[in-house]
């Protein structure tokens, strides 16, 4: 893995409340696993994922998986800035997961980049007979704040794989337009642009609701 080629090296965070399922999404699309019991996140998790293809171009993420207990607000924080995507997630089943989707839009933009690509992801998709939330209003709350918008299920990989390639996908376009303010972060000798940084663009960003 240490060896692969590619153009951009890009951050990506998953955000949300404690136990919507951001643990097994990352193991969905990094390995295309699922744990039934896997443990809360404590603090941060650290995982490089498989690379993809986009326009000739190889676009390797590198993903951060952070606690969405209140304890460890003050030490994820700082792991937002460089980001270039972000997935904000919920769980369908779970009201009070959604209705904390604003608090965390709202501190994912203070140390964020501006130009920064977010999906909102509405897991355990599979859990139909427990859904807490509509479809539309989770629609209204991405259009509302110009997010793209799915449905994921980590437990059977629905739309996790796709989610992601929307996201670089979408990233890949800003880059396309942009300039890294630092090469520095990540940079390896042959390897490409690090796209870790913030990223200067003259283009607005567009997001395209997708369920």
């Amino acid at each position: 893995m240490s060896d692969e080629k590619y153009d951009y090296l890009c951050k990506v965070v998953l955000i949300g409340e404690s136990s919507v399922g951001k643990t097994n999404i990352l193991s969905r699309f990094t390995q295309n696993q699922f744990n039934l019991e896997s443990k809360s996140t404590i603090g941060i998790e650290f995982s490089t994922a498989k690379s993809i293809h986009i326009d000739g171009k190889v676009l390797k993420a590198q993903i951060w998986d952070t606690a969405g207990q209140e304890r460890y607000r003050a030490i994820t924080s700082a792991y937002y800035r460089g980001a270039v995507g972000a997935l904000l997630v919920y769980d369908i089943g779970n009201m009070n997961s959604f209705k904390k989707l604003e608090r965390w839009l709202v501190e994912l933009q203070d140390h964020a980049d501006s130009n920064t690509v977010i999906m909102l992801i509405g897991n355990k998709s599979d859990l139909k007979h427990l859904r807490a939330v509509a479809t539309e209003d989770a629609k209204a709350f991405a259009e509302k704040h110009n997010l793209m918008f799915m449905e994921t299920s980590a437990l059977d990989g629905t739309n996790v794989q796709l989610a992601f390639t929307q996201v670089l996908t979408e990233i890949h376009k800003v880059v396309s337009t942009a300039t890294p303010k630092s090469e520095e972060s990540g940079l390896k000798p042959g390897q490409g642009k690090a796209v870790i940084q913030r990223l200067d663009s003259t283009k607005k960003k567009t997001r395209a609701g997708c369920c």
